[in-house]
């Protein structure tokens, strides 16, 4: 309990200023909908309920990581309570509560890219609540042109310069800062494969709801920013409890992200890298090992995992866009918070309703190829487990997906979507599949 103390510390301090500045906000402050730019305090609702199911599929065997060969459903949902409150000239102080209930296809297993990216590895009946994001952000503005930023759930309505520095410190998601993408980034409102919500290559620091305590810097100009990131990681493989270890275990990101125009529409390419140090067993160690099935516990010890990754995005037309995803890591250590995934590579193109006279509505569609490397591979192969694969034995293919969704816009706040993806070699696994999955989503946000 000692360990924790700083960071309760911490949470403390944040969410006693952001109460103060809340009550000293004046009766001018509003609520969500507020355009005012020197906006006082805000307050935010969403929930997000998910029905999915597979019919299932034949496999020559499962294992103790298999996704159920008889056919599932499950139902995941979520709910956000967010508020936020100015603090001073540029700082801003944000806290949210999460709900959760629900439980992901056998148990969010079997799969690379997950189909639902609101399962958690945590699953929870009755629904389980945490404090998910409590952080303060100080934006120092540093000269050129004004710009607006909107009322949202992390972000009070204000004016910012173009060029500017922006510090983040406190529990986040460490999405919310890098490989942000705008047409595959959020499966509460997007593609919900984990695949493509992310760089599954990268093993971006999170314990097992997608949190984590750091740090994280941005240097934006007006058509780049640069970020760094220094954050905790978890004390055992996608678990919740921290590693306090500060100099043996963290995860560093660094991203450059360019803007552009490419016939006159917008564009955007990042660069990411990442090096992750934490109490992570080693394949080759396990292999060396006599015991089978291979057992990557007993080699833990603190280790580093190095990868890149790359993110594009690109309008090519009036209301049609395209992104990639390319990422690789080093494949030699355990996974140890996303995905068991060393390398894999995306495409996708989204067509916005507008097109055909429902301007609220978007249908998408991408396909993924991820992989492992060769030990990797050998390691499954001897009966080794991982975050989401572990068959028993391993006859090694890509894992190939495809994802398409339509989303209707019911209402202001109020979405439908009907999902469907298609997964070949699940978990790396000729032996099994494919799968196809059907999903009905609903979200509502205020």
């Amino acid at each position: 309990m000692r360990s924790h103390r700083w960071l309760n510390i911490l949470h403390l301090v944040i969410a006693f200023a952001c109460a103060v500045a809340v009550r000293g906000a004046g009766a001018d402050s509003s609520g969500p909908v507020s355009a005012d730019p020197s906006q006082a305090w805000n307050w935010h609702l969403q929930s997000t309920a998910i029905v999915q199911g597979d019919p299932g599929f034949s496999a020559a065997y499962s294992g103790p990581d298999s996704l159920n060969p008889q056919g599932e459903i499950k139902e995941t949902v979520s709910f956000d309570l967010y508020a936020g409150a100015r603090l001073w000239q540029g700082a801003e102080a944000h806290v949210d509560g999460l709900m959760w209930q629900g439980f992901g296809l056998s148990n969010t297993e079997g799969v690379e890219g997950f189909p639902n990216g609101e399962a958690f590895r945590l699953g929870r009946h009755p629904p389980g609540a945490i404090v998910a994001r409590l952080f303060l952000r100080q934006t120092f503005d540093l000269g050129g042109p004004s710009e607006t930023v909107e009322d949202d759930a992390l972000d009070l309505a204000s004016q910012r310069t173009a060029s500017r520095l922006t510090l983040t410190l406190g529990k986040i998601s460490v999405k919310d800062i890098f490989d942000n993408n705008a047409y595959a980034n959020d499966p509460r409102t997007q593609f919900m494969s984990w695949s493509l919500m992310a760089n599954e290559a990268w093993d971006y620091p999170a314990d097992s709801l997608g949190f984590e305590t750091g740090f994280a810097a941005e240097l934006n100009q007006p058509d780049w920013t640069i970020r760094y990131g220094f954050f905790q990681v978890p004390r055992y493989s996608n678990a919740m409890p921290t590693d306090m270890h500060l100099l043996k275990a963290w995860g560093m990101v660094l991203e450059f992200e360019r803007r552009y125009k490419l016939g006159g529409r917008p564009g955007a390419a990042r660069l990411l890298v990442f090096d992750n140090r934490a109490h992570m067993g080693s394949y080759q160690a396990a292999l060396d090992a006599p015991e089978r099935p291979a057992d990557i516990i007993a080699t833990r010890s603190y280790r580093s995992k190095r990868g890149v990754g790359i993110n594009v995005e690109q309008e090519i037309a009036r209301n049609i866009g395209v992104f990639s995803r390319l990422g690789w890591s080093d494949g030699e250590n355990e996974a140890w918070v996303f995905a068991d995934v060393d390398y894999a590579g995306s495409l996708g193109v989204n067509l916005a309703g507008e097109g055909w006279q429902r301007p609220g509505d978007t249908f998408a569609v991408a396909g993924v190829v991820s992989g492992i490397s060769h030990v990797h591979q050998e390691f499954l192969a001897a009966g080794g487990t991982g975050i989401l694969a572990g068959d028993g034995a391993l006859n090694y293919g890509t894992e190939r997906l495809v994802e398409t969704y339509y989303q209707v816009l019911l209402a202001k706040a109020l979405r439908f979507t009907i999902d469907y993806q298609f997964v070949s070699n699940p978990a790396y696994n000729r032996d099994r599949g494919p799968v196809s999955v059907f999903a009905a989503r609903v979200h509502w946000e205020f």
